[in-house]
């Protein structure tokens, strides 16, 4: 029977650590925002003062990112679980991350029944993955649980984030759409990494939407 070494029960108390700072810092932020705060608008909230909480992130590379992504969205997990007796629900979703009061109180535990994502994200083994499997999990995850389309909040969020007035027909229009949005985004024409990053989210999200709906 193997034990944890002294440098890994170390790490682990550290990242715990780093886990209750950010959730007094998240749940701070989240009720400073009504309207909700998509995940780069948080982050960028947790690199300022007074919490300086996370580093830079190279938003445009997936591996580098994803270690604050998970994190994160561990920690919204946990939150949203702490809040589920409370009459308070959290909306996790990439693009828009919301307190609500719940419109049922009662019952134990998170609603949803079996959520993949909130598994996932509680586990922390998956904190450390292959490059490989990193690219593969960002993809599918910012559009919603695996196997189902995206929420249809979600998937109009992602259609306004590219200028849509309303849900577009067809995905041929949304990528004509995505390719003018990046090249206007580019830092070259003075745009920026974070921005490309946005509109990546919202263009995974409408693919998966027309994904499912076919």
């Amino acid at each position: 029977m193997s034990s944890s070494s002294p440098r890994a029960i170390e790490t682990d108390a550290l990242l715990e650590h780093q886990i209750q700072h950010l959730l007094v810092a998240v749940e701070h932020e989240l009720r400073t925002a009504p309207a909700g705060m998509s995940e780069l608008s948080l982050i960028k909230s947790l690199q300022r003062p007074p919490w300086k909480l996370l580093g830079e992130v190279t938003f445009n590379e997936p591996e580098k990112l994803y270690p604050v992504h998970f994190l994160l969205f561990h920690v919204l997990y946990r939150l949203r679980d702490q809040l589920s007796d409370t009459g308070e629900s959290l909306r996790i979703s990439p693009l828009n991350i919301c307190l609500e009061t719940q419109k049922v109180i009662g019952g134990k535990g998170v609603p949803d029944g079996v959520d993949t994502l909130r598994q996932f994200y509680l586990d922390l083994s998956q904190y450390h993955l292959p490059e490989d499997a990193i690219h593969q999990m960002m993809d599918d995850f910012w559009a919603g649980r695996p196997g189902k389309g995206p929420a249809q909040a979600e998937t109009k969020a992602a259609a306004e984030v590219l200028g849509f007035e309303a849900l577009p027909s067809d995905f041929p229009s949304v990528k004509q759409r995505f390719r003018r949005a990046v090249m206007r985004a580019h830092p070259d024409r003075g745009g920026n990494t974070e921005t490309i990053q946005h509109l990546n989210e919202a263009f995974a999200v409408l693919r998966a939407h027309f994904r499912h709906s076919t």
